[in-house]
């Protein structure tokens, strides 16, 4: 998921380096609940409700403004066993069809056991939710796609449906550490979905079809399921509702965080690069042909990026337009675009608890935002909240 090493769970960030003049901005939270067990994602199926994903395999209901005791979907049995405190895998992302109101499908992107000898399996399978009905049945579900894990970490999990009406889907790079996978590792292994972002068409009656404007489509040996590639682990990704730019928040290995705009059959670096920095080879890398992150930050100011959304809702006049992020440690920032480079700006959330760790973001369809906490490294706590941003 989000993690680096384990030396993380002790790692305490420096405070936040100068930035680029830009304006800290100062607001506040308001929390829904905490009664949580590892947030991992949210969605919002219309009628008031909000869904939270928790990492053990639980989708729960906020209803009224009171959690649920019931989950509408229980997918543990399906699940691999996901361990207390440092755990990658689980249910980690959720999307709503873009006609969920009619058709009542979503998407969920979760860990189940290996077919062979890897870790695990990764899977996307798609749910539909009875009209008459507030609890899908687990074993009503079909499985989209899926791909074997060699390691427990890096799992990406992030599904989003694009303004195209295709699914987007992350996986990270296979686990381990440098992506030791192969000659070249899975970020730059094109016959291979880890360490990818992919795009397909879900509005078929079994599986899925591969867009046929896809960059790799008919190309020999590469996977035409694959949009983008060369990514470490991009464990959150979203679209701006406005210029529809996808956002992603890859997360580095040893000294740098990156968060990068997805284009049609861009490269990202990793294994070559971390960031804007060599990586293997640690010099003299060959940067030919790779997109560059639009901003970056070292270990003194975080460890693991956590990617967030552009604000488009009214609320927050401030943040109108800016791509709101965070570390897994707790700082949160803003970019700003500003002619054709993006600075960086500090967010100041008042009435959050210290040292609490960021798990994700979320957005509503009014375009207001939403972050996840917990205080420990992973599932185990049992008092993981939900705030949604609000004026100060």
């Amino acid at each position: 998921m989000y993690l680096l090493p384990s030396f993380v769970v002790f790692y305490k960030p420096k405070p936040a380096e100068p930035g680029s003049g830009l304006p800290a901005i100062t607001l506040k939270v308001l929390q829904l609940t905490n009664n949580l067990e590892a947030p991992t994602d949210m969605a919002f199926p219309g009628n008031g409700d909000i869904w939270i994903l928790e990492q053990k395999g639980q989708i729960r209901v906020i209803r009224n403004g009171k959690l649920i005791d019931a989950p509408i979907l229980d997918l543990k049995s399906k699940m691999i066993k996901v361990n207390n405190g440092y755990e990658e895998r689980g249910l980690l992302g959720i999307a709503l069809h873009p006609d969920f109101k009619s058709n009542r499908k979503f998407y969920v992107f979760y860990s189940v056991p290996s077919d062979n000898k890897s870790d695990h399996k990764d899977v996307v399978a798609e749910f539909k939710l009875s009209t008459n009905s507030s609890q899908v049945d687990p074993n009503s579900g079909r499985v989209i796609l899926s791909a074997e894990k060699p390691d427990g970490n890096h799992d990406g999990g992030c599904v989003k449906f694009g303004p195209d009406g295709y699914l987007y889907i992350s996986f990270g790079d296979g686990g381990g550490q440098g992506d030791k996978h192969g000659e070249i590792g899975n970020g730059q292994k094109l016959n291979t979905w880890l360490g990818k972002i992919l795009r397909v068409d879900v509005n078929v009656k079994s599986g899925y079809t591969v867009p046929k404007d896809n960059p790799f489509v008919g190309k020999k040996d590469i996977s035409p399921e694959i949009w983008a590639y060369g990514f470490r682990n991009p464990y959150r990704f979203s679209f701006d509702k406005v210029s529809k730019l996808l956002f992603a928040g890859d997360v580095g290995q040893d000294l740098w965080e990156e968060v990068d705009i997805v284009k049609k059959g861009a490269n990202y670096g990793w294994r070559l690069m971390e960031g804007t920095h060599c990586y293997n080879p640690a010099t003299g890398c060959n940067t030919k042909g790779i997109t560059l992150p639009i901003t970056e930050y070292s270990h003194k100011e975080g460890v693991s990026v956590i990617g967030g959304y552009v604000y488009n809702g009214q609320q927050l006049s401030a943040l109108k337009t800016k791509y709101v992020f965070a570390d897994w440690t707790g700082p949160v920032w803003y970019l700003q675009k500003t002619g054709s480079n993006w600075q960086r700006g500090n967010i100041t959330l008042k009435n959050i608890p210290k040292n609490l760790k960021i798990t994700g973001f979320s957005e509503d369809p009014a375009g207001e935002l939403y972050l996840f906490t917990n205080p420990d490294t992973g599932p185990g706590n049992t008092k993981c909240s939900i705030f949604k941003i609000v004026k100060n």
